[in-house]
């Protein structure tokens, strides 16, 4: 799976999972299978309308209604929904920007607004080819408004971290971690995951902020502070996993 390292507004580096082209896909054809039902039941309540009560004005608001579902789906579900359409959702992909954050409306507005471009010409064909093309991978919508696609699953679970034995060899960076417990490194952890999922960054300089002073500690020149979080999780799990086999 391609992962992207993007550094935030607070110098925190972050890998995320880059959104495969088939998750892409396969999101694009659930989002288009809820048009269709939602056309095919307007279409329904729109004839049976204007059959029990003879009048066209239902049947035009009926399709008039339809027209506005249609044109702005992705849009207004991106804005409301942290990036994420109802088939982003079930493929658990979202939109964020190319910081790490959530995108503002003007991204979200400026993405949509070529999709005229991404899906207008050939259905989907452009947007297929300059995803396939390009580096992180985006659509043509994406590299104007500075957005690209990620994976909201973390990368790992967190029994495969907190516990995680190092090889005989690791030093500890931050040895007084024997002080905290697995609830505090379950925090840790849960932050972590809420930054992947979210792009709120603050959390993690919090967190980072409220362990500093809880071990008073201050991280080797260079270390950001999701890093300092990470070496923390390594730490405590090293520590552990020496104290057990003792």
């Amino acid at each position: 799976m391609q992962t992207i390292k993007i550094t935030t507004s607070q110098n925190i580096d972050i890998d995320y999972e880059v959104a495969g082209l088939g998750e892409r896909i396969v999101a694009r054809l659930i989002d288009m299978g809820i048009l269709i039902v939602l056309f095919l039941l307007g279409l329904f309540l729109g004839i049976m309308a204007g059959v029990y009560s003879n009048s066209e004005t239902i049947v035009i608001i009926a399709y008039v209604t339809f027209l506005v579902i249609l044109v702005f789906y992705d849009l207004g579900f991106e804005i409301f929904m942290n990036g994420q359409s109802i088939g982003k959702r079930i493929m658990k992909i979202r939109v964020i920007s190319l910081n790490g954050s959530q995108p503002n409306v003007g991204q979200y507005v400026l993405r949509w607004l070529f999709r005229i471009v991404d899906f207008g010409i050939e259905p989907g064909l452009v947007a297929l080819v300059v995803a396939a093309i390009s580096e992180k991978p985006q659509r043509l919508g994406d590299i104007v408004a500075g957005t690209m696609l990620i994976r909201t699953v973390p990368r790992t679970k967190m029994n495969n971290i907190v516990f995680m034995p190092m090889y005989d060899g690791y030093q500890p960076v931050f040895p007084v971690a024997a002080q905290l417990n697995d609830r505090d490194i379950e925090l840790i952890h849960e932050v972590i995951n809420s930054y992947q999922k979210t792009g709120n960054n603050v959390v993690v300089y919090n967190m980072a902020q409220r362990v500093k002073e809880h071990l008073n500690v201050e991280p080797p020149q260079g270390m950001n502070d999701m890093l300092f979080l990470q070496t923390i999780i390594k730490d405590y799990s090293h520590i552990s996993a020496q104290a057990d086999t003792m």
